[in-house]
């Protein structure tokens, strides 16, 4: 809403975010190719990235449960929830769900709520309703003590802000006069600053997005979980949104940029993975050839177990570790720890 308010809010563009989309737009065209050709493996990194995504995006927010406890919670049916936890959790499944098994069609108001009631559809919280009362955004610090970091707009002038919002963001997709990742971007600084919700703003936020992003052609959040990446580099996140925050409220004398080069460099990396994991998926050989090529070609440092099941995925944890152990012997990798919170790391070059 008010990041589209001036035409100097996304003009010019900063030569570090056009390097960006320049990268992303041709890793796009790449997506575009495997989806035709490789329908299998994207079937398998699909359903990983669908449950990243849901346990990342909660963890965000605080949101955490029992790993044992995740298949049953986002089997879209699930069964006994134990707790609130569990119940949100479930109901950020449901909401990405309905997002990746249908085209809900173009950004509308009701589309933000109805994503809002299926994230509370397994509480008895008040899902698919606009705040009733003014809110505040806090930040919590390690000492203990609190700062408001912002106040968002009122309870009173929420519907009002919301439907400038979505029409503004609609017609600049409509107009494709701005690029549109920078639209995105846009809107979802401007959601979070208006606030519109007592509780689950930010994974409303995040499930807007990712609508947004795959009716612009950005599809990789369905094989590459990008609510992962981002919480892998929440204080960069946290960061950046403060940074886009000061002045918003200031008749937009805000600025964009730290918050798209951000979220842009979190589709790129996203992409990035997406390469190295088609690479793995797609190599010759058996499968311990694979999970091999992966770890002494592809794997960042320091790697987890988990990171070779997503690249590779359908290998079982004792065809990696049986690799892990043979590369180790040869002396071509070492181990960081034991047990989950173990790493590797390559030896030498």
């Amino acid at each position: 809403m008010r990041s589209y308010t001036r035409a100097s809010t996304l003009d010019p563009v900063p030569g570090d975010i056009v390097s960006l989309l320049r990268r992303i737009d041709i890793a796009a065209g790449a997506e575009a190719r495997h989806v035709d050709q490789l329908p299998q493996l994207l079937g398998a990194l699909q359903e990983q990235a669908r449950i990243e995504s849901v346990t990342a995006s909660s963890a965000i927010e605080g949101v955490h449960v029992a790993e044992g406890r995740v298949p049953n919670l986002v089997s879209g049916h699930p069964q006994r929830i134990r707790n609130r936890s569990e119940a949100e959790f479930a109901g950020y499944s449901a909401a990405l769900d309905y997002l990746n098994q249908q085209d809900p069609g173009a950004l509308t108001v009701g589309l933000i709520l109805h994503l809002h009631r299926l994230l509370f559809s397994f509480t008895d919280g008040r899902g698919g309703h606009f705040k009733a009362e003014d809110n505040l955004v806090i930040d919590h610090h390690p000492d203990g003590s609190t700062s408001t970091r912002f106040t968002p707009v009122g309870w009173q002038e929420t519907p009002f802000y919301m439907d400038e919002l979505v029409a503004r963001t609609n017609t600049a997709l409509r107009d494709n006069e701005t690029h549109p990742l920078l639209i995105v971007a846009a809107f979802a600084l401007d959601l979070l600053c208006i606030h519109p919700f007592a509780d689950g703003n930010g994974r409303v936020a995040r499930l807007a997005t990712t609508h947004l992003l795959q009716r612009s052609g950005y599809g990789v959040g369905k094989y590459v979980s990008v609510e992962q990446l981002i919480y892998e580099t929440r204080d960069e996140y946290y960061q950046a949104l403060a940074a886009s925050t000061t002045g918003w409220f200031d008749d937009g004398q805000h600025t964009v940029w730290p918050w798209a080069g951000y979220l842009l460099g979190r589709l790129d990396a996203a992409y990035t993975r997406f390469g190295t994991r088609v690479a793995a998926g797609t190599g010759g050989g058996t499968k311990q050839d694979r999970v091999r090529d992966f770890v002494l070609l592809h794997a960042p440092t320091p790697f987890t177990i988990a990171d070779i099941r997503r690249a590779v995925p359908g290998t079982s944890d004792n065809t990696i570790r049986l690799v892990l152990a043979e590369l180790r012997d040869q002396g071509l990798i070492a181990n960081d720890g034991t047990g989950r919170s173990a790493t590797w790391h390559r030896v030498g070059s």
